[in-house]
């Protein structure tokens, strides 16, 4: 228990700093759109650096304590990273943005809280990984696929949606690899090591795009909710951790659900960010 949480805190530490890297890449991507511009702005370099900072620390964090216990704590970041992105926008967060951004945030952690902490060594076959990237990649591209037919926030949580079902899969995977180590440095040597980075690259490019859609707390919210589900789903299915069990968790895991759903539904209804004001046209010459 002890090193569960050791790696409780070095979670909560990284999860800040996704959230603030978060915060600062969605304006850029904003601004220039998800394309090769953003590689161009230092502001958009030091979101990704800090981001990724946060990202070494969540996985630091995974090779200390089960993935359904650390995959929920970044969801409690959402509370913070949407007052910052508003603060980078020059605009003070509004009331429907802090409610709908905690309703969630207590909604996933209450359902991730039923869930139990028993520690088991990870292990995954090479079917059960193909597996996981195959459905995860259908799913993404089912995703997309939508994306491109709505606009707006359903837009936005469309592209979330999918960009949060494949960082669930680098947490799956970093998961595997950091938590079977077990001392051995030698089990580095697999291919699950070179799929981390790709599977991560992957994430970012996804996720860039459903920034630039300009709905950041529906779309940060989106990926916070996928990420922390479908990384259960995993650790439960694939790599024989625990679930909930027993009827008296039923009515609580209802009332998680509701605020869930409700805080999604209040963050989906906010107005665009926009970086820049749109500037008005010029007056029409007289005569």
């Amino acid at each position: 228990m002890p090193m569960t949480w050791v790696g409780i805190t070095i979670a909560l530490a990284g999860a800040l700093g996704y959230a603030l890297g978060a915060a600062l890449q969605q304006r850029e991507a904003v601004a220039l759109g998800a394309t090769l511009k953003l590689m161009s702005r230092t502001r958009w370099w030091i979101g990704g650096v800090i981001g990724f900072t946060g990202a070494c620390l969540h996985a630091v964090a995974l090779s200390f304590a089960p993935l359904i216990v650390i995959q929920p704590i970044s969801v409690a970041t959402l509370v913070f990273a949407v007052p910052l992105a508003a603060w980078l926008h020059g605009r003070r967060p509004h009331r429907a943005e802090i409610t709908g951004s905690v309703a969630v945030a207590v909604g996933l952690l209450g359902l991730m809280l039923l869930i139990p902490t028993h520690n088991v060594k990870p292990a995954m076959s090479n079917a059960a990984a193909i597996g996981m990237i195959v459905v995860v990649g259908l799913f993404t591209t089912a995703c997309f696929t939508v994306a491109r037919f709505v606009s707006g926030p359903g837009k936005a949580l469309a592209m979330a949606v999918g960009a949060g079902s494949v960082t669930a899969t680098v947490s799956t995977f970093v998961r595997v690899v950091g938590g079977g180590l077990g001392g051995d440095m030698a089990r580095l040597l697999h291919w699950f090591t070179v799929a981390i980075p790709v599977l991560l690259i992957c994430a970012v490019v996804l996720l860039q795009k459903s920034y630039a859609v300009g709905y950041f707390g529906i779309a940060y919210a989106g990926v916070q909710v996928v990420d922390p589900i479908t990384s259960v789903m995993a650790g439960a299915l694939l790599l024989g951790e625990p679930v909930p069990t027993g009827v008296g968790q039923v009515i609580p895991a209802i009332i998680a659900s509701i605020l869930l759903v409700g805080g999604t539904i209040t963050l989906s209804r906010l107005a665009p960010d926009h970086s820049h004001p749109t500037p008005t046209p010029a007056p029409a010459p007289v005569g």
